[in-house]
């Protein structure tokens, strides 16, 4: 205790020199506030023009290559590469360093990932998995960052504690700033700078080197836009060029989306690309925002199918009656489906930030490839050089090799010996000390071959590297043959379209000039010329989603395609004349009109009526031949509903109007009137619709008067025997035709006031009566006005015809199908006399030999257009007054007939 004290007395103040240097607060603060925003700005947040690295991200990839973490190496944890470049070279905290790798490897952010990850290194929507759980290597990229390090191309720095040595920059065989941008914010500034095209880079640096003095214009005609991970679509460039210019501007991206049936009744908006670090999680939760703040209509639901597998998928489900189109231009606005991006590119030269166009970082990275490839050239003679010098010397003494031993063997040291064969042999110190560590076995003949081989070699080398350093074309050379090696080795597809205002105002496709078929894919181009087109007039208005009310017709194709099309179509339908022009899928078997927020009815095979949505059918472009083309498969529409099962085989026969046809009013909306018959007849706002008759396999016929249950979406309209099947349903008032043909060549027509009205549920009554073994072939309707056939004629023929006609083709039930084309007539209906109800009819065709039945049968309004299964048009023989003629043979098979 009493050491203690005397020690701790012992201490005096006054024999300690205090040196207190007085400094303003102001200044003090001004001059650590500037070291502070230079080291930010230096050595953290901004990266170097050169290798558009910033120093974590250089020091990343340059140990991962000192640890010859290789492509062709097994991953090592990301917890020993993060300790490694904390220890060696960057003296800051692991989770900086760790997420400066992280975003090294994320294929979403980069544009050509430098790092190769193995585990979970995060998505748009989560953050990556602790160090200790994920492992990682270089990836393919970073080895042309690091090429040719170790060849004296860069220079080095003490690191932090002046043990190791670092680079300043790596050689950068890759443009790496412009093709995986930056991004960064430091003190008074920032950076942020969108991904390229790896060869579309290369392209315009190529082309900068030819043409010093190109201007933005014809530079961006290889760069024409950034090019974006994830894909997505760029619309318009005039924010890009001021980038280019002046290295500030700011363009937008939107979604890839396009439109689809989910199910067989409802339509959905699939969003399969996004923009640049839009994530899935965040898009739903906009679109749940905006449904529940009203500012979405239109939506029934979303829900996220991305996976690693099929990559993005969005599916945001439309409700009925809502335009899909509308609903997208409201996403568009209200979501990020469509994002703006804040081009500043600011980047380190010497040291210093400077704010650069697109020909300012081209001009850097060419200059620095050009520095790289004069200091490894330099480098590289130096060491053919010394090389050289080694060999000849070798040489030389291999001329007396025994003097050379004798010299050895009688010197009393190295060093003795060394001094000898230098003054015998005219040798320098490193030639003779090379030749002292020479093992015996290089005295063999055949060495000294080699050696004078590689003697040659060396000095073509050195003549090489010369011309390479003496000249500058030389020397571009081999800077513009590396560019081409790095974008074909590394180069792949443009993902991001571009889309720059035409002198239309619309919208068309940019290609660049550096790589013309990376876009060879019309169908991309075309969804996304496609997407840019969904906008409503009326996007400010609430229920602008919502379709308008307007008058179309719903249209059903021979191969069973359903679809809607404008009011248009149906004079253009019935104005069809035997010379107009055929074109695939023009084969409409049913056409109603109705409304666009109406429903219609299909009849099915199995007798039943499943009512489906207008609006929920594709859209078809109005002007043009009358086709389905592009429409939904029917039978899709009848396979769930909530009142009946489906039945195994049941197929969609025809489409029915479940209301009254609209007119169009004043305002062009629908207004609900007329009777929808075959004539298109608007008979006032009380009109009905006619019963709907129905013809079966077996020769039954009903007319359902419509009776029909409010709350089911489907239900039989009637009651079939076993083994039965609708082969047909149609409109038929009281003064219109009902017309049977069986498969025996029997035709009967009765009128349709014979069949009284029936309801929903009962079995109807006998039609045709059949023969044994035979069945309907066809069963048909005709207005009143189309009974009668009427023609006008002049000396040079008939000039122009109208009224029902029967087309009938006779052929062989046992020949494989498609195989028999068979015999066609067509004759007017007028030419067969009308029976009553429930007879046998009279015979409609002739068979010939090698015909016992009617392949195919139909009864409508001359013209007929008929088609083959692959929807190509069939030319149909001219109009046979005979009734029970042969007909004329067919050149090919008919599927389908209108």
């Amino acid at each position: 205790m009493a050491q203690r004290k005397k020690n701790a007395s012992s201490y005096d103040p006054r024999q300690i020199t205090e040196k207190i240097v007085d400094t303003p607060l102001s200044e003090e603060m001004s001059t650590s506030f500037l070291e502070y925003a230079y080291s930010v700005i230096y050595a953290r947040a901004l990266p170097d023009a050169r290798d558009g690295m910033k120093p974590v991200q250089r020091r990343i990839v340059y140990q991962m290559g000192q640890m010859n973490l290789t492509p062709d190496r097994p991953y090592m944890k990301s917890a020993r590469v993060v300790g490694e470049v904390m220890g060696k070279l960057h003296p800051h905290g692991d989770s900086a360093i760790y997420e400066a790798m992280v975003r090294l490897a994320q294929p979403f952010a980069m544009r050509l990932p430098l790092v190769d990850g193995h585990g979970n290194f995060g998505s748009l929507d989560d953050g990556p998995a602790a160090s200790r759980y994920t492992e990682a290597r270089l990836g393919p990229a970073a080895l042309a960052m690091n090429a040719a390090i170790d060849e004296d191309t860069v220079d080095f720095t003490p690191n932090y504690d002046n043990k190791l040595q670092e680079p300043t920059v790596l050689p950068a065989a890759i443009p790496n700033l412009l093709v995986n941008g930056a991004s960064g914010i430091a003190v008074g500034m920032a950076t942020n700078m969108p991904t390229h095209n790896l060869a579309e880079v290369i392209g315009a640096a190529k082309y900068l080197m030819k043409h010093p003095d190109a201007t933005v214009d014809e530079l961006m005609e290889y760069v024409p836009g950034p090019d974006l991970p994830g894909g997505g679509i760029i619309m318009g460039r005039s924010g890009i060029r001021d980038a280019y210019e002046k290295g500030r501007g700011m363009f937008v991206t939107r979604a890839r989306t396009h439109i689809e049936n989910v199910t067989a009744r409802k339509k959905a908006i699939v969003v399969t690309e996004l923009p640049f670090m839009v994530g899935p999680e965040k898009v739903l939760e906009k679109i749940s925002e905006g449904v529940k703040n009203k500012k979405l209509d239109g939506i029934s639901g979303a829900i996220d199918l991305t996976d690693r597998h099929n990559g993005t998928r969005l599916v945001i489900e439309i409700k009925t009656g809502f335009d899909p189109q509308a609903v997208l231009a409201q996403l568009f606005r209200h979501t990020p489906l469509e994002d703006s991006f804040a081009i500043n590119n600011v980047a380190l030269v010497d040291g210093r930030p400077h704010t650069m166009g697109l020909r300012d970082l081209l001009e850097v990275w060419v200059g620095h490839r050009r520095t790289v490839i004069t200091r490894r050239s330099e480098f590289r003679k130096r060491k053919a050089e010394e090389r050289l010098h080694l060999v000849d010397g070798l040489l030389l003494a291999l001329v007396d090799i025994d003097e050379v031993i004798q010299v050895i063997r009688t010197s009393q040291n190295a060093d003795e010996a060394k001094t000898r064969l230098m003054a015998v042999f005219d040798l320098d110190e490193q030639q003779a000390q090379y030749i002292l560590d020479l093992r015996l076995r290089r005295l063999t003949k055949m060495s000294r071959i080699e050696l004078e081989a590689e003697r040659d070699d060396l000095r073509r080398q050195i003549e090489q590297l010369g011309r390479i350093l003496s000249s500058d074309a030389e020397r571009d050379a081999v800077v513009v043959r590396e560019m081409d090696e790095v974008a074909r080795d590394y180069g792949t597809p443009r993902r991001t379209v571009l889309l720059d205002v035409d002198e239309d105002g619309g919208m068309e496709p940019v290609v660049s000039k550096a790589v013309p078929a990376q876009l060879s894919h019309t169908d991309a181009l075309e969804s996304a010329v496609a997407s840019v087109s969904a906008r409503v007039t009326r996007e400010d208005a609430k229920g602008s989603a919502q379709l308008e009310d307007k008058p179309c017709v719903v249209l059903m194709g021979g191969d069973g395609l359903v679809a809607r099309a404008p009011d248009s179509a149906w004079d253009a339908f019935h104005a069809r004349s035997s010379s107009t022009p055929r074109t695939s899928g023009d084969t409409v078997t049913s056409i109603i009109r109705t409304s666009t927020l109406s429903t219609f009815g299909i009849v099915t095979s199995a007798g039943r009526l499943v009512v489906a949505h207008v609006a929920d059918l594709p859209a078809l472009p109005g002007g043009g031949p009358v086709t389905v083309n592009g429409g939904v498969k029917a039978d899709e529409l009848i396979v769930s509903t909530q009142s009946t099962e489906p039945v195994e085989g049941e197929h969609a026969v025809c489409v029915v109007a479940l209301s009254p046809a609209p007119s169009i009013g004043a305002a062009g909306t629908a207004d609900g009137a007329g009777r929808n018959g075959a004539d298109g007849a608007s008979d006032g706002a009380a009109a009905q619709l006619a019963p709907l008759a129905i013809g079966t396999r077996h020769g039954v016929v009903k007319r359902w008067n419509r009776e029909a249950p409010t709350t089911m979406d489907s239900w039989p309209v009637i009651e079939l025997k076993d083994g039965d099947e609708v082969i047909g349903a149609a409109d038929a008032a009281d003064g219109d035709r009902i017309v049977f043909i069986s498969t025996d060549s029997s035709l009967l027509t009765f009128d349709a006031s014979s069949v009284r009205p029936q309801g929903r549920t009962a079995g109807g009554m006998i039609g045709i009566r059949l023969a044994q073994g035979a069945q309907v072939a066809a069963f048909a309707v005709v207005p009143a006005g189309q009974v009668s056939w009427t023609y006008d004629a002049d000396d040079e023929g008939v000039s122009s015809m109208s009224g029902a006609v029967v087309l009938t083709v006779a052929g062989d039930t046992d020949a494989l199908p498609g195989l028999d084309p068979g015999s066609a007539k067509v004759t007017p209906l007028e030419q067969y006399p009308t029976k009553g109800r429930g007879t046998g009819g009279v015979r409609s065709h002739r068979f010939l030999k090698g015909q016992n039945a009617l392949i195919l049968a139909y009864v409508g309004a001359w013209p007929l257009f008929a088609s083959t299964a692959s929807g190509s048009p069939v030319d149909l023989p001219s109009v046979d007054m005979r009734r029970d003629g042969s007909g004329t043979e067919l050149p090919t098979a008919i599927a389908t007939v209108s």
